[in-house]
């Protein structure tokens, strides 16, 4: 379980990344953590790039569909222009964000910004995806969730393609995409 950190005395900012397969609840942990962040009247904005538009254009919505307000951007960089005079910033589905996001979530925790990104720590061949691992290594606080394996009931942290050929970044849902373990994940291979 997560304990945020206290605030007492100097603001300081920190990184939490919340990582996993497809249908882990990557999405659901980002919303309830930003949703306790607007309970404490902290000031917030909440960020998605804007290739991801499978349920919403604009807004973050999870696979239990939560939903929460965002603002999709065409780059990282968009991000440090936006984030003005606030506390916290969310950023989901962060593997799609170009090669800065790692120095863009440095800078604002530089700036004493609480900083929480949830996205694919692997692609569907089980490699590290994007600049996950980059975030992965910068993170002050990291929580890796697991799916579960839809052959055998076991952890999950591979979300296998059931489409194998295309190209790394294929967006979809249970239409494409599946949670399972290593070992089922190689059944089909």
């Amino acid at each position: 379980m997560f304990i945020e950190p206290s605030l007492k005395g100097e603001r300081r900012g920190w990184i939490e990344v919340i990582c996993g397969s497809m249908f882990s609840g990557k999405t659901e942990e980002l919303i309830r953590r930003l949703k306790r962040v607007k309970i404490a009247n902290l000031r917030v904005e909440i960020f998605k790039p804007a290739i991801d538009t499978r349920y919403d254009e604009v807004n973050i919505v999870s696979h239990d569909t939560n939903i929460i307000q965002s603002t999709p951007v065409e780059s990282s960089q968009t991000i440090l222009l936006l984030a003005q005079d606030v506390d916290v910033v969310g950023i989901d589905e962060a593997q799609f964000f170009d090669a800065e996001i790692g120095n863009v979530c440095e800078l604002l925790a530089s700036k004493g910004i609480r900083v929480i990104v949830a996205g694919l720590d692997m692609d569907y061949l089980g490699k590290p995806f994007g600049q996950m691992p980059n975030l992965l290594a910068k993170a002050d606080y990291i929580t890796k969730l697991h799916a579960i394996c839809v052959k055998c009931g076991n952890i999950a942290n591979i979300s296998y393609r059931k489409i194998a050929e295309g190209p790394q970044v294929l967006l979809g849902e249970k239409d494409i995409y599946e949670p399972r373990c290593r070992i089922c994940a190689l059944e089909n291979k």
